[in-house]
């Protein structure tokens, strides 16, 4: 599918900027009442649009008293789940029960309640006659193993919209990033307001693109480890690192390509770059298992293009359409361009140049206090050694050489067709 636009995106204007109309929300997961208001209260200040308030997570719950205080001091409208250990929670007690407090923070003044599909048919009857009009119901499916089918979620979505549903919610677990996409179409062509989220670090990129596709709202997490669910980013991430607010139907996707791609310093390096120049995109990690299957799935040309890290830059290589003369020197590259007028992918190599000129720059910065004289690369005429002989190390070994440095290349294994990227005078040992 790529990511392609999606019709359904909307966007409200706030100050002469287009901000679209996903909603952020922060799940409260604190073990007390008290704790459970500042933490409320910190969302807000942390530009939250609603809360998700986890009634299962408390160790002492007074549902009358304590559903009353919590809306009463909540800056921004709440959402209350009760989940049961049936459906991934932490409540193990009476269902009727359960029911019943979900009811009571309906009436209450509740913005909205979380109740799960296996029961929501039964719920929603049961209040059916005392539901307030601005009061919503998200009917929640989350599958803990796989992402289904394109068919199956479809089925699973008309299924949650049966019961009664004002919003529908999927929540699934990416096996492979590549499951994601099927989540995306599903968005897109949903004809009611849908949460759909990708569960675990590979389903990362949906909590961050789906005000691209027409999500209802995504979660984002007061502090980084403490999440309802697998894979959560931190709201100050969302907001700051990834300008979610100005995701859109019409924005350019680019990313990191690689496993692992958790550390990497390019997502706030080109999100900030982005934002400088008011360029329409965002960029993110993606963690990718197969080269190819990603290469596929996401071809559209609103995927603009690839930094590429371990292990994928030789891989990635041999997927491009065309690639610039030191990228073949090389056999590997480390950004990958889609061409907006025909979809072909260009490959280029930058790591040989960048990591060389910083190299001489420190190797020069030594001569010049020792001869005043020295001009040319620093590099000339000395040994220069790279440990691995992957495709960063190519492109180390390629640069050096053309700067006519002696280069010697060690790695664990033997293989000669390395040289081609250092010449025959290269020495590799073996």
């Amino acid at each position: 599918m790529g990511f392609g636009p999606a019709s359904s995106g909307l966007g409200i204007r706030v100050e002469g900027i287009t901000r679209n109309s996903t909603l952020v929300c922060v799940p409260i997961m604190a073990e007390s009442i008290d704790k459970m208001i500042i933490d409320v209260m910190k969302a807000g200040e942390n530009g939250a649009d609603i809360v998700e308030i986890r009634l299962d997570a408390l160790k002492i719950f007074n549902p009358h008293e304590d559903l009353k205080t919590l809306i009463k001091e909540s800056p921004v409208p709440t959402l209350f789940t009760y989940r049961p250990k049936w459906e991934g929670g932490q409540y193990d007690g009476d269902e009727s029960q359960r029911r019943d407090v979900l009811r009571l923070a309906m009436k209450l003044g509740a913005d909205y309640i979380d109740v799960e599909l296996q029961v929501a048919q039964e719920f929603i009857d049961s209040i059916r006659q005392e539901k307030p009009n601005n009061f919503k119901v998200i009917v929640s499916s989350h599958n803990y193993k796989k992402t289904p089918s394109l068919e199956d979620l479809g089925s699973l979505v008309a299924e949650i919209q049966a019961s009664g549903a004002d919003i529908v919610k999927i929540a699934t677990t990416a096996l492979d990033i590549t499951d994601v996409a099927r989540v995306f179409q599903v968005l897109v062509y949903s004809q009611v307001p849908i949460i759909g989220l990708v569960m675990k670090d590979r389903g990362f990129i949906s909590r961050v693109l789906c005000p691209k596709f027409g999500g209802y709202l995504t979660f984002g997490t007061l502090e980084e480890g403490i999440v309802s669910a697998p894979g959560q980013p931190t709201i100050k991430d969302l907001l700051n690192l990834y300008n979610f607010r100005q995701i859109g139907p019409d924005t350019k996707v680019f990313g990191i390509v690689g496993n692992p791609v958790g550390d990497s310093k390019l997502p706030a390096l080109f999100n900030e770059l982005f934002k400088l120049i008011g360029f329409n995109a965002v960029y993110v990690p993606f963690l990718v298992d197969d080269p190819s299957k990603f290469l596929d799935t996401y071809s559209s040309v609103d995927t603009g293009g690839f930094s590429v890290t371990t292990p994928y830059k030789e891989a990635l290589f041999e997927y491009c359409d065309e690639v610039d003369p030191v990228a073949k020197a090389i056999g590997a590259v480390n950004y990958v361009v889609r061409r907006q007028t025909d979809g072909k992918l260009c490959g280029y190599n930058t790591d040989c140049f960048c990591a060389i000129s910083a190299i001489e720059d420190g190797v020069l910065g030594l001569c010049s206090r020792n001869d005043s004289s020295k001009v040319g690369s620093g590099l000339a005429g000395k040994l220069f050694v790279v440990i691995g002989a992957g495709g960063a190390g190519k492109a180390l070994a390629y640069g050096a050489k053309e700067k006519g440095a002696r280069v010697v290349i060690a790695d664990r294994t033997y293989e000669p067709s390395i040289g081609r990227c250092v010449s025959e005078e290269a020495e590799l040992p073996r």
